[in-house]
């Protein structure tokens, strides 16, 4: 399977839109807020009987809140117990929706369950939206200038390619192919789809046998050695 993005006539900014989705919040929405959070602690606290990953969920609820509120430690803790409770029940995108809210705590290791996170939204079957969110991630917390970005923005095209329904398919590959352009413009400065096409070779990122394995060496460096799993037990669990 070869990757062919198709360079758009404008070039969204893809990060900028995820950036600006957590703008400061006014008095109404901070206590709208509260209150959200205050039912969804009350679930919580009447869940303790519930199946695991029904409170899991409820817990990831309130992290987003916590978050969203500023009390980031909090959310922390609240997000790593969600997760290893969707990792022993084996619900990858939970697991995976568990570390985006630990990365956005920003925490000392947010970084490092980002990487995990991806890690697990690429190996397994994880809805490629989803997927695509995490990746992007990679390109905020990267260098204009680093092949990293450029590894996970093309990734992000396979994922949408191999994963993503027909009805989501087109509106999710203009998300992505915008995504590539912006990451080979301000990369390698490239303007059109003959620079795109240059941009893509020169890097070697049309074959996915050669930059999957470069997305494994990104994320490898951005979670050192702070994995909370073992990789090659949850490989064996893989649907063949």
């Amino acid at each position: 399977m070869t990757i062919e993005p198709i360079m758009q006539e404008k070039t969204i900014n893809i990060t900028q839109l995820v950036q600006d989705s957590n703008d400061g919040l006014s008095a109404e929405e901070r206590t709208e807020l509260k209150q959200q959070l205050a039912d969804k602690l009350q679930a919580l606290d009447a869940a303790q009987k519930a199946e695991p990953l029904a409170r899991a969920r409820l817990q990831l609820d309130a992290s987003e809140l916590l978050n969203a509120l500023g009390r980031r430690k909090e959310a922390w803790d609240i997000a790593r117990e969600a997760f290893f409770i969707c990792m022993q029940q084996e619900s990858w995108t939970d697991a995976v929706e568990a570390c985006d809210v630990l990365f956005q705590a920003q925490q000392p290791d947010s970084l490092a369950a980002l990487g995990m996170g991806i890690w697990l939204s690429v190996t397994f079957p994880v809805d490629p939206e989803l997927t695509v969110a995490m990746l992007i991630h990679i390109v905020d917390e990267t260098p204009n200038d680093s092949d990293g970005a450029a590894v996970a923005a093309i990734t992000a095209r396979y994922v949408v390619d191999l994963r993503a329904d027909d009805e989501k398919h087109e509106s999710q590959s203009f998300l992505v192919n915008n995504l590539i352009a912006m990451v080979a413009q301000r990369h390698s400065n490239v303007q059109d789809q003959e620079g795109l096409d240059r941009w893509l070779n020169h890097l070697q990122l049309r074959d996915p046998q050669i930059f999957l394995p470069r997305l494994a060496q990104v994320v490898d460096a951005i979670v050192g050695d702070k994995w909370w799993f073992e990789r090659d037990v949850l490989r064996a669990r893989l649907p063949d």
